[in-house]
């Protein structure tokens, strides 16, 4: 699946993951490949982003996220 997560001022990541962990303001919530589509509003933490094997985190302040067929957009 596709991911971008951008803030104001800039895109700090864009490309294929096959996992993506988010703080979700209800708690933390997964998202793996073919994910129903969804809006959810983040609060303050970690994003956890599985990409070729690799593993990256992100702090973020809050934000949403939009997951619309296999792409996930994050605004933090």
């Amino acid at each position: 699946m596709i991911v971008e997560i951008t803030t104001p001022d800039k895109e700090i990541f864009s490309g294929n993951a096959s996992m993506v962990n988010l703080p979700g303001v209800d708690g933390s919530f997964g998202i793996l490949e073919n994910h129903a589509n969804m809006v959810a509003a983040l609060k303050r933490g970690t994003i956890k982003l599985i990409s070729e094997g690799e593993t990256f985190f992100f702090e973020i302040n809050g934000g949403v996220v939009e997951v619309l067929r296999n792409k996930v957009s994050i605004l933090a």
